[in-house]
């Protein structure tokens, strides 16, 4: 196994997932501003070099979050094998500079390679459809658009109009900084410690998949069409392109509460799946 995680982390990084690359060349294709087009066309090329030459698509290979995703209790019993073969293949990967050593110490700051106290991070969960089966999703995440998601506790009478101020007030706050055209995971509901988690697993969910719900379906759309009006553009230079998709993860929450969240990707958004035999 520690062989055909090492060869996900290595794709993961070196490729974009086929509906992001689309995106890209359509809103190249539609783009009018020159200087957009310009930038869309660098983030093209930089796609096809790190392709061709097997090489990361960005100096910043991102902080190595992983998803395992069980069938049931038994395939659960192999959770630590699974943890050790991650952290294997995260120090190989590492050792053969297809990822950066980005991880250190909150507090000193000391380097830790990517093999740090509760790093790599390795989120469980189960799911039906994977019988004897577990999948193992690679999600590398860049500090630029990490530095600029966010978290709001809003009030219940703040509505959907409050979550779409939000959503626009933290895009327009991030500007070119996360490097546009970005893709807005968004998070509704569940409580202070969920909601980020919800608008994370956006993030797993192609950007040409609507949420089933047809209200959450809706507010995206409508979302992406409100922040593109922004002309914050690729790389924060201007022109109708500043997000690839608005993707939104709901869950129930309590009755005094709204809590909603951005996380938001960059346009190199990674993202690798493997699915083994247990």
């Amino acid at each position: 196994m520690i062989n055909k995680l090492v060869d996900l982390i290595k794709e993961t990084v070196t490729t974009i997932p086929e509906d992001v690359e689309n995106a890209l060349r359509e809103s190249y294709d539609s783009e009018a501003d020159e200087a957009a087009r310009f930038q869309l066309k660098n983030i093209l090329d930089n796609i096809e070099v790190a392709k061709e030459e097997g090489i990361p698509l960005c100096q910043d290979t991102g902080l190595p979050i992983f998803y395992v995703r069980f069938s049931g209790a038994n395939d659960f019993k192999i959770k630590n094998q699974i943890e050790q073969n991650i952290r294997k293949a995260v120090k190989i990967a590492t050792d053969e500079s297809f990822l950066r050593p980005n991880v250190v110490d909150p507090v000193t700051r000391e380097n830790k390679g990517n093999l740090g106290d509760k790093v790599p991070i390795v989120h469980y969960e189960f799911v039906d459809g994977l019988k004897n089966k577990t999948e193992i999703i690679f999600l590398p995440k860049g500090s630029g658009s990490e530095n600029m998601s966010r978290l709001a506790m809003l009030k219940p009478s703040d509505g959907i109009e409050g979550i779409e101020n939000f959503v626009i007030e933290t895009v327009k706050e991030a500007g070119g900084k996360p490097c546009p055209p970005t893709i807005l995971g968004i998070g509704i509901g569940g409580s202070f410690h969920s909601v980020p988690q919800l608008a994370k697993n956006a993030l797993l969910r192609p950007i040409n998949v609507r949420n089933p719900d047809p209200g959450i379906a809706k507010l995206e759309d409508e979302l992406k069409e409100k922040v593109n009006e922004l002309d914050i553009g690729p790389m924060g230079l201007g022109g109708k392109t500043t997000t690839l998709g608005v993707n939104i993860e709901a869950a129930d929450t309590h009755t005094a509460m709204l809590p909603a969240a951005v996380n938001i990707q960059c346009w190199a958004a990674r993202r690798g799946r493997l699915v083994v035999e247990v």
